[in-house]
């Protein structure tokens, strides 16, 4: 395997000829246009739960794939919509369900829920991102996790985002060496140590989210090193081999560890 460094960096210096190789594969390929062909035929929360196959789809995208088989709390979910801040989807800690009741809301467009533009090609854009992280954490999963993070950390707005996402926690937590135990912590002096040790406003210029996820591939290899290998000649124009001691010793003397 390459180190995480390497290949967190070859995936995203051109995501867009990541994804369009995700999208042509002919599971993906074939479930994508499924979802676009009948997606528009379901005219309520019924309809989409009784059809498996858009049900999983539309779940997947949103990284609930896991959840699929909770029908009753996914119900719950869409059928309460998004608009009363009594609202299931809004009480609940993990963001994806909101995302979800936002982008499927049968509550507050009924039978035209589905013919929403957000509904048709975003959601298979997202299915494909999701695809990617899935696909890229079988061969390393802080390449998965640096995706991820990549994906949601400009959308931060409080520490307690964080904390409520166990793969955001896990960046984190890397990042800033900060051991797994410090969860048992009550909530908000756990989300004080967020807010001293990360500016989330930093999460929004691309440079400084770039060199906080070079940390944090950089840490998480510490961690969990991979083995030495050669770089395909394919992607960088020759065979060049990834001394992990060198590679990763070097991005970590350009921060400053234990802060920002």
């Amino acid at each position: 395997m390459m180190n995480t460094l390497t290949s967190y960096t070859l995936i995203a210096k051109d995501l867009p000829r990541s994804l369009a190789r995700v999208s042509a594969e002919p599971a993906v390929k074939r479930d994508s246009e499924y979802y676009l062909k009948n997606i528009q035929n379901v005219k309520s929360v019924d309809d989409f739960m009784k059809d498996t196959r858009l049900y999983n789809f539309a779940l997947k995208s949103f990284g609930l794939g896991d959840m699929a088989y909770a029908k009753a709390f996914i119900r719950k979910v869409l059928t309460e919509g998004i608009d009363s801040n009594e609202a299931f989807a809004n009480k609940l800690n993990d963001g994806r369900y909101k995302e979800l009741a936002t982008a499927f809301n049968f509550v507050k467009y009924g039978d035209k829920a589905t013919s929403q533009p957000g509904t048709l090609q975003p959601i298979v854009d997202k299915y494909v991102r999701q695809t990617l992280e899935v696909e890229t954490g079988q061969q390393n999963e802080g390449v998965r996790l640096a995706l991820y993070f990549a994906r949601k950390a400009p959308a931060i707005t409080n520490s307690y985002e964080i904390l409520g996402d166990k793969a955001l926690l896990e960046v984190f937590q890397t990042t800033f060496s900060i051991p797994a135990q410090t969860s048992g912590m009550d909530i908000d002096r756990q989300a004080k140590m967020v807010e001293d040790k990360l500016n989330l406003a930093d999460l929004k210029d691309p440079a400084k989210l770039a060199k906080l996820i070079t940390r944090f591939t950089a840490m998480y290899e510490m961690k969990n090193p991979s083995t030495s290998t050669s770089i395909p000649s394919l992607l960088v124009g020759g065979s060049t081999q990834i001394g992990i001691a060198d590679s990763i010793l070097t991005t970590l003397q350009s921060f400053k560890l234990g802060g920002r």
